[in-house]
């Protein structure tokens, strides 16, 4: 019995217990538990806000949220009488949409009501008008808790513009949409739902409990027109020397405006593709291209004079234990300091650089320090390279580390920081902030205007700019880019040849391929550099073959924008409307020249004029005005493409 006593006693005390805790949680911790409960049930769910549009500097798309919509249908909250009554005529509207029969959606409809299924996938992928559309269908229209009618909304990034441009155009953190995410990303939303199965959620009310809202939009300073330009050109020419990766920049001059930038890489079955941002990413040694700086640096300095005269030997400078040579075998004799730019002379240079500053190596460092050349741009988009110039403090300088800087080794640079030195020379030596932001707009409202250049620094007098101007333009006309040259437009610029890997390759020394310059030579408009990295040494790899042609060729597309003739007063006409459409077709016909323009409201056969010059194969209806064509404006130009023009 003692021991039957002592188990009752045991239980007893632990119902006790069991009482005890129960009043505790009802009084003490009750609201705890009901907040944990609530949270298994209820759940505030992030609603993305649209991220705002990015466009080019004509308000052509780069970037833009997309909403697509699933559409679920909970079968146990729409009373008997509403799905008997809108059971077929909603089956009958959905087979019109979705496509499949009549019969399907009534037998699925009924399935999920049976099975009492509060979650069952309708569609998926909608757009919004489709979504508009089906929310007004029969049961659908009455909402979510008589008809049943659930929407869930995701926003997808569309680009237009597909691989052209983009690393350029970035996603995530990189390129534009990386740069100017404060602006682009908008404020999210939340929307209360419910729990409703393992996994499934169901919103609580048509209504969100927050708003999103989307973001603003961008205009760049990206010209989609010049940037399909830049692209083809660069990609033509990778190919056909079997490179392994290159880029192109091209930027308005007096405002610093960058109007394509292409960067493509080489994958391992030798196709081309937007792989990393080369342009303000890799700094590397310049070769050549780095002359221009050596040159300002000694005319600023008056330790030469353009007409000073330079022995270059017999093509070969020994300093110390190194030879510097020219790419020209034996030399170029007595040539000025002029012409050893035209000729890109490196015995030349080496010696007036060596011999000016020899004695005081730190001024020559100190005065590509005060132009700027040691300095990052400082761009939106992350990941600029860092650019190194050798300073005589430096351990690793040596007695041949001057020399050899002359012509662009022992420094590092990106494509990006040399063409906007070669912009300053352009710009009578004002150095202008590249810059890939216009404007950011809410709407139709500017909200933050970028439009007016960024002047950074002086990096020379404007009579230096000038000499070594001239010396570009000859360069051009009869140095190492003379096989660019044309009578047609004028072009001035420098090329380089830089060896990079020193024997890594397979096949030995590889080289970097490269021309900066501007066009028009005596009115610039746009600057333009071109590096081209490890070009198939069988086919080429001097800059003056490799990356030169890709600057004519995109000067020579984009120079009818500015050509170089003599303004005449126009003759008064007195057929206005004539004068009218002339305008407008001639506004059409410079503008549009890789992508599909609107040529609604021009006459029949100016329209004709335009498209068939794109290499459109027109088929027109009508004679009159053109009121409707069958590829909407914007859209890249495909080759034999048919396109259906009507005036009716």
């Amino acid at each position: 019995m003692y021991r039957l006593y002592l188990i009752a006693g045991g239980i007893l005390l632990f119902a006790i217990l069991i009482v005890f805790k129960l009043v505790n949680i009802q009084i003490s911790e009750g609201e705890k538990y009901k907040e944990l409960s609530d949270k298994r049930v209820f759940k505030n769910f992030t609603i993305p806000a649209n991220r705002g549009n990015l466009y080019d500097t004509d308000r052509n798309l780069l970037a833009t949220s997309v909403p697509e919509y699933d559409i679920r249908f909970d079968a146990l909250t729409v009373s008997q009488e509403n799905f008997d009554l809108y059971l077929k005529p909603l089956a009958k509207e959905l087979s019109g949409m979705l496509g499949r029969p009549q019969s399907y959606y009534i037998n699925v409809l009924r399935r999920a009501r049976a099975n009492k299924n509060r979650y069952f996938l309708v569609a998926r992928g909608l757009g919004y008008s489709q979504y508009v559309k089906i929310k007004s269908f029969p049961m659908f229209r009455l909402g979510a808790y008589k008809g049943g009618f659930i929407s869930e909304q995701r926003t997808v990034r569309e680009r237009p513009l597909g691989k052209i441009g983009e690393r350029t155009v970035g996603h995530g953190q990189a390129g534009l949409e990386g740069a100017y995410d404060e602006y682009l990303k908008g404020k999210d939303g939340h929307r209360l739902k419910q729990k409703i199965a393992q996994g499934q959620w169901k919103p609580i009310s048509d209504e969100n409990e927050r708003e999103p809202e989307d973001g603003l939009d961008v205009v760049s300073t990206i010209d989609i027109n010049i940037q399909d330009i830049a692209h083809h050109a660069l990609l033509s020419q990778l190919e056909r020397f079997q490179a392994d990766h290159g880029t192109v920049v091209v930027m308005e001059t007096q405002t610093g405006e960058i109007k394509a930038m292409a960067n493509l890489g080489r994958t391992d079955e030798g196709k081309y593709y937007e792989k990393r941002n080369y342009a303000i990413w890799e700094s590397h040694e310049p070769g050549s291209t780095f002359k221009l700086m050596s040159m300002v640096a000694a005319l600023e300095d008056k330790v030469i004079d353009t007409a000073d005269v330079v022995d270059t030997e017999d093509g070969t400078i020994k300093y110390y234990d190194r030879v510097v040579r020219d790419s020209h075998r034996g030399g170029y004799g007595k040539i000025s300091v002029a012409r050893a730019f035209e000729v890109s002379s490196n015995t030349a240079f080496s010696k007036f650089i060596y011999e000016s500053y020899k004695n005081d190596p730190e001024a020559f460092v100190n005065r590509l320090d005060y132009m700027g050349l040691n300095k990052k741009i400082g761009l939106e988009i992350k990941g600029e390279g860092t650019p190194k110039i050798p300073h005589p403090d430096d351990s690793n300088w040596y007695g041949t580390t001057l020399p050899w800087m002359s012509f662009g080794y022992g420094v590092s640079i990106t494509p990006l920081q040399t063409l906007a030195f070669y912009n300053a020379i352009a710009n009578d030596g004002i150095m202008i902030k590249p810059r890939l932001i216009k404007e950011v707009r809410s709407r139709d409202r500017i909200v933050y205007d970028y439009s007016q250049p960024v002047v950074q620094n002086s990096v020379c007098s404007k009579e230096t700019a000038s000499k070594v101007r001239e010396m570009m333009k000859k360069t051009v006309k009869r140095g190492t880019a003379a096989n660019i040259y044309t009578e047609s437009f004028s072009m001035a610029g420098k090329t380089g040849t830089c060896l990079t890997g020193y024997g890594a390759g397979k096949s030995g020394s590889e080289y970097i391929a490269s021309f900066a310059g501007y066009f028009p030579a005596d009115h610039p408009k746009y600057s333009c550099i071109v590096v081209i990295s490890k070009p198939d040494r069988s086919i080429g790899y001097y800059g003056n073959i490799v990356a030169g042609p890709v600057f004519k060729t995109i000067a020579q597309k984009i120079y009818i924008d500015t050509p170089n003739v003599d303004e005449i007063e126009e003759l008064e006409s007195t057929n206005k409307k004539v004068n009218k459409d002339f305008e407008k077709y001639f506004a059409v016909a410079q503008k549009y020249k890789t992508i599909v323009p609107d040529v609604k409201g021009l006459p029949a056969m100016d329209a004709v004029a335009i498209l068939e010059n794109l290499g459109l194969k027109v088929k027109l209806n009508g004679l009159g005005n053109i009121k409707k064509q069958s590829i909407e404006k914007g859209q890249k130009v495909k080759p034999n493409q048919q396109i259906l023009i009507s005036s009716i």
